[in-house]
C-alpha cells in the first residue's frame, strides 16, 4: 500500500503513515507528537492482546488454548497494516493473525530475551480513521474466537508546549504534568472514566472521548509530549501473570472508539 495517506476536511488535515496517525491539524494547529522530537519514537500505536510488560513471568500468558509468548504491549505492533479502503475523510486498515504463527520480536536481543512471539487464537484487527472539521475518530474492530482473553489499549502521543504547565482534567480530578512525570515508566492510571481534557495555557485544548475502554494511562518522561492512552485495564506491573481470570473475554467481535476533538 502507499505509505502516506492524507485525509482532508474544511478545517482539518490528518496524515497517516502505514496505519500510524502521525499528524492531526485543526486550523493550522498540530496536536500529534512528532516521532523525531524527544520523548518517544512514535505518534500512535496499539497495545494488543496484552498491555504492559511480561518479562517477570518469562513473557508467558496462560490461556485455555495453551500458553502464549508476548513481549511488552503485545505482538500486534509487530504486524503490518493492510489498506482496505479510503476516501477523502476516512481510511480503513486491517491486520490479520493466524493462531500460533511465530512473529519476530523487534526488541530481541537488545531489549528482550524472547526472540519470537505467538498467540493461540486467530484474530482480525481493523482500525478505521475518520476526519471531521474539528475532530478525528478512530474506531477499532477486533474479530476473534469467542472466549479469547485479551487486553487492548490505544497509545497516541500529543504535542505539548515544553513548559511543563499542562493539566489533564477529568470529572473527578486535575492532574499536573509533574504528577505524571513523577510516576515514571509505570504510567499514571485514571480508572473508570471515558473522557479526558488536555488544558494548555489555562485553556482547554483537546478532548478525548472513548467507548468500551473505560480507563486511561498517562505517560511521559519529557515536557514536550504526553501519551493519553485509553485502556481496557491497567497492567499487573509486579506479577505480570495474565490469564482468563484477569483479562477481558471476547464475545467474538469487540468494538472500541476514540474521538479526539480540538477545543
Amino acid at each position: 500500500m502507499s505509505a502516506i495517506i492524507i485525509l482532508k476536511n474544511t478545517l482539518s488535515l490528518a496524515t497517516i503513515n502505514n496505519g500510524e496517525l502521525v499528524s492531526f491539524i485543526v486550523n493550522n494547529k498540530e496536536f500529534m507528537h512528532s516521532k523525531e522530537a524527544p520523548g518517544w519514537n512514535a505518534s500512535d500505536t496499539e497495545m494488543f492482546p496484552i498491555i504492559g510488560p511480561t518479562k517477570n513471568n518469562d513473557y508467558t500468558i496462560n490461556t485455555t488454548n495453551g500458553i502464549a509468548k508476548q513481549d511488552q504491549h503485545g505482538l500486534l505492533r509487530e504486524l503490518s497494516y493492510q489498506l482496505i479502503s479510503k476516501n477523502n475523510t476516512t481510511v480503513i486498515f486491517e491486520k490479520k493473525y493466524v493462531k500460533n504463527t511465530l512473529v519476530k520480536n523487534a526488541k530481541f536481543s537488545h531489549k528482550s530475551t524472547q526472540e519470537f512471539l505467538f498467540w493461540p487464537y486467530d484474530f482480525t484487527f481493523r482500525k478505521i480513521i475518520s476526519l471531521t472539521d474539528t475532530s478525528i475518530k478512530i474506531d477499532f474492530e477486533i474479530t476473534s474466537d469467542k472466549g479469547m482473553p485479551y487486553m487492548f489499549g490505544y497509545h497516541p502521543s500529543f504535542k505539548l508546549s515544553g513548559l511543563g504547565t499542562e493539566i489533564i482534567k477529568t470529572e473527578e480530578e486535575k492532574i499536573t504534568l509533574n504528577s505524571i512525570l513523577n510516576v515514571g515508566s509505570a504510567a499514571y492510571k485514571v480508572l473508570n472514566i471515558d473522557e479526558i481534557i488536555l488544558i494548555k495555557n489555562n485553556t482547554p485544548s483537546l478532548k478525548i472521548n472513548t467507548k468500551n475502554f473505560n480507563n486511561f494511562m498517562l505517560w511521559t518522561e519529557v515536557n514536550n509530549m504526553l501519551c493519553i492512552e485509553p485502556i481496557t485495564q491497567y497492567p499487573l506491573l509486579k506479577t505480570q501473570k495474565y490469564s482468563e481470570k484477569n483479562m477481558r473475554i471476547s464475545t467474538g467481535k469487540e468494538l472500541f472508539s476514540v474521538t479526539i476533538s480540538s477545543l
